[in-house]
């Protein structure tokens, strides 16, 4: 069984999706996310705002603490969209910092272009998700402005930016994560995952990678931008269809054969993301050599050997990391890149996983480099469906 799939890019523009709503929320018109788009885009904004709080009420247990902003209080917060508190732009719009005087809170704002990548499907699932969702690993939503054709959302500010921004192409003065920040980073944000997909009605995030982490002061990680998350299956279903969306080279192999979405299409994600955190290198790089660009393709071969693991861990580290903890990592990273769903773990699974590489570490005879004994992190790790890391971990 190979552990490895060539990536498939299906490019597409349409944003026609529906969101799932569970059994128990269905309404005469069918409670589809369409039904709900086109019945509000008709309305006042006045009307538009007690909709979509009427909507997140009939979804679920909807913790609906975002405020409605004007476009006046926007502007303010930004000193009038200066650029000069531009943090970042996309094929969506652009995010600037503001701070908003009335709740004395710096804000992380992104204005939607009304002819950019993001439509309004997307930034109402975002309020919606964001609003049904509460967690240390997830970015809270300040607050939204819909008004006349402006869409905006507000996010708490996150210190350190993107993870992305400190994993590649870094300058010359940039310090480059050491490994236990690494694995802090990961387990943070497996827990958010693990959190979404265990909630009620689950959500598939469908769009995990690094850009979507962002980190605070401390480097904890939140995940980010949940335009693309879905609500999952329910009851005796176990899958969701939908138009294939994403990242090119995140999205797990079977979900862009079929557009069949499952918990375990964020755990190939998660996989792909945990392993750029391991070696430092994009999941897609055009300008390595051929045989590197796909980051997947590349690391196949080397799982298999056991003496080129450390050629797959981050240049930048020097060296500075316990030979055993890699090969954990890329223990956890090879069971996520399964290219059977079925055969991948749980994100609860990967958690605990994890949190033996992000504990402190103690150097104690009979115990591993994180303070856990020997058997009982082998046990653990060929616990896991379709592992057996045994001659890796007693290494």
């Amino acid at each position: 069984m190979s552990c490895f799939s060539c990536c498939r890019f299906e490019k597409s523009n349409s944003f026609n999706q529906n969101i799932a709503y569970s059994g128990n929320a269905t309404s005469k018109h069918g409670s589809t996310f369409s039904f709900f788009l086109n019945n509000i885009s008709r309305k006042t904004g006045s009307v538009k705002q007690r909709l979509i709080t009427e909507e997140i009420m009939r979804v679920g247990n909807a913790k609906v603490s975002a405020k409605v902003y004007t476009f006046h209080e926007v502007a303010a917060a930004t000193g009038g969209f200066n650029s000069s508190c531009v943090l970042g732009e996309g094929g969506f719009g652009r995010v600037y910092k503001g701070y908003v005087q009335n709740i004395h809170q710096e804000v992380a704002i992104k204005q939607l272009d009304r002819n950019g990548l993001q439509g309004t499907r997307e930034f109402f699932s975002e309020i919606l998700m964001l609003s049904l969702v509460e967690h240390p690993n997830l970015v809270r939503l300040v607050g939204y402005c819909l008004e006349g054709e402006q869409r905006i959302l507000l996010y708490e500010y996150m210190f350190h930016g993107s993870l992305e921004n400190h994993l590649f192409d870094l300058a010359p003065e940039q310090k480059a994560l050491d490994w236990n920040t690494r694995m802090k980073i990961a387990a943070g944000a497996a827990r958010g995952l693990e959190f979404l997909h265990e909630a009620d009605p689950p959500i598939i995030y469908r769009d995990f990678k690094a850009s979507n982490i962002l980190l605070d002061e401390d480097l904890n990680p939140k995940l980010s931008d949940f335009g693309l998350a879905r609500l999952g299956p329910t009851g005796e279903k176990d899958h969701v269809s939908t138009r294939v969306m994403g990242t090119y080279g995140y999205c797990a192999p079977e979900y862009q054969r079929t557009g069949k979405l499952t918990k375990k299409s964020d755990v190939y994600s998660f996989g792909v993301v945990f392993l750029e955190l391991i070696s430092g290198r994009r999941v897609i790089d055009i300008e390595r050599p051929t045989e590197e660009q796909n980051l997947i393709q590349w690391a196949e071969p080397l799982f298999k050997n056991k003496s080129e693991f450390t050629a797959m861990a981050d240049p930048l580290l020097e060296g500075n990391y316990p030979s055993k903890s890699l090969y954990q990592a890329l223990a956890i990273a090879a069971m996520c890149l399964q290219e059977e769903a079925d055969v991948r773990p749980l994100m609860a699974d990967v958690v605990t996983a994890l949190e033996f590489l992000s504990r402190p570490k103690v150097e104690e005879e009979g115990r591993d480099y994180y303070g856990v004994s020997r058997s009982a992190t082998i046990g653990y790790f060929n616990s896991i469906k379709g592992a057996d890391f045994k001659g890796d971990l007693e290494a």
